[in-house]
């Protein structure tokens, strides 16, 4: 019989107290075939010992020393394993196996894991070099609402302009919900391979259930009630919920969408009647312009390889006006009510400054979707007539 390579000494600490560790390290450190003579005074060593070798595939001899000799089973367990490509983005694949599961990239895969079945599972169809700096930028980002906004300032506007506010609110609830289900939705069909748009997705999600409360506290700041939903705006964000392919619900929602979004809290931050509701839109704000940016950078990688994806977007906001086209559109009461903000008061000047304000806004909108859809690839033709098609609800 040979000499043992090794001698363990575990003491009195028996393997029911982890010191099955320290056997294992030392079997780790051998070839199959070779021999580590455990010692120890654990009145239980040999009882344990004879059961963990078994369990592991190592043999045991016996007598007056114990001797593990070293098997080949938990070898042979990763054989077939793996590796979910690298750590780093820069070595994601362009098609994940749902063998991956829900394995950490860059780690050893054991063969004969569950497939997961992620809809989202190539590259293509998801990624965006752009995710993994804009996650960084939204998860230094995060504001606490309690923190961050002055909810005790003073607020000394006509309860008129209140009114106003509260129904413009009641507005931004509804579509900042609507903001929230589709990232929330994509991010659970979105392969863990491509883990930065995962997160990226989540952090929306995320920031959409904080604008829903802030917009909600304060709208419920000196009023019992929220304001009116129409059947129009609720059809409106049905296309966007509904809408099944990632690439045309990111294109809806945040090119035309929250692109267009992005104008309306700016106007609500300069016509705010009080620095509660300023902070608040400045906030979301903020948070809306990295969705934007994340929806370009996807589409613009994506445009650069497949050339059908433009028609494919024009083809989506051309079904949804159709779907939309005997709705009513922008609730009558939410553009009233910006021209009241904007207004500030009821003096005929004023209301008139309002509206061309309004206006203004509008205009700035169809600019900004015009830039956004010329950045894609569009000619400047293509883009006006698509802007013109966009839903009158904003969103």
């Amino acid at each position: 019989m040979s000499a043992a390579v090794e001698v363990v000494d575990l003491g009195p600490v028996g393997l029911d107290r982890g010191a099955h560790l320290i056997v294992k390290r030392s079997l780790g450190r051998c070839d199959p075939g070779a021999r580590v003579e455990v010692r120890g005074t654990s009145p239980e060593l040999a009882t344990h010992l004879r059961a963990w070798c078994r369990a592991q595939g190592h043999a045991l001899e016996e007598g007056e020393r114990l001797t593990v000799v070293r098997g080949d089973a938990d070898l042979g367990r990763w054989r077939g394993a793996t590796r979910t490509g690298g750590a780093s983005p820069e070595s994601v694949v362009d098609a994940a196996p749902s063998a991956w599961g829900l394995a950490a990239r860059g780690a050893l895969v054991e063969a004969g894991a569950p497939e997961f079945e992620f809809r989202l599972d190539r590259k293509s169809a998801v990624w965006a070099d752009a995710a993994v700096d804009l996650y960084r930028q939204a998860a230094a980002a995060q504001w606490d609402p309690e923190a961050a906004i002055p909810w005790a300032s003073p607020m000394d506007h006509p309860e008129e302009v209140e009114d106003a506010l509260v129904q413009v609110l009641t507005y931004l609830i509804e579509n900042e919900t609507a903001a929230l289900l589709i990232p929330a939705r994509f991010a659970s069909q979105t392969h863990p391979h491509y883990r930065e748009v995962l997160q990226l997705l989540a952090i929306q999600a995320a920031d959409e259930a904080r604008h829903i409360e802030v917009f909600t506290r304060r709208a419920l700041m000196n009023r019992e009630a929220l304001g009116l939903c129409t059947s129009g705006g609720q059809a409106s964000l049905k296309t966007l919920v509904e809408e099944p392919d990632f690439e045309l619900a990111s294109f809806l929602l945040s090119v035309l969408g929250e692109g267009t979004f992005v104008n309306l809290l700016t106007f609500l931050r300069r016509h705010a009647p009080d620095a509660c509701t300023a902070e608040i839109m400045r906030l979301a704000v903020a948070d809306e312009a990295r969705h934007v940016a994340f929806g370009m950078a996807h589409l613009i990688e994506q445009g650069a390889q497949d050339p059908a994806l433009l028609p494919r977007l024009a083809s989506a906001i051309e079904r949804r006006h159709d779907a939309l086209r005997e709705t009513a559109g922008l609730n009558e009461e939410v553009f009233d009510g910006l021209v009241l903000l904007a207004a500030g008061g009821w003096a005929p000047d004023r209301i008139a400054a309002g509206h061309d304000a309004v206006v203004e806004l509008q205009r700035e909108m169809d600019q900004g979707r015009r830039s956004r859809l010329r950045r894609l690839g569009f000619d400047a033709v293509e883009a006006e007539a698509l802007s013109a098609l966009h839903t009158r609800n904003f969103m």
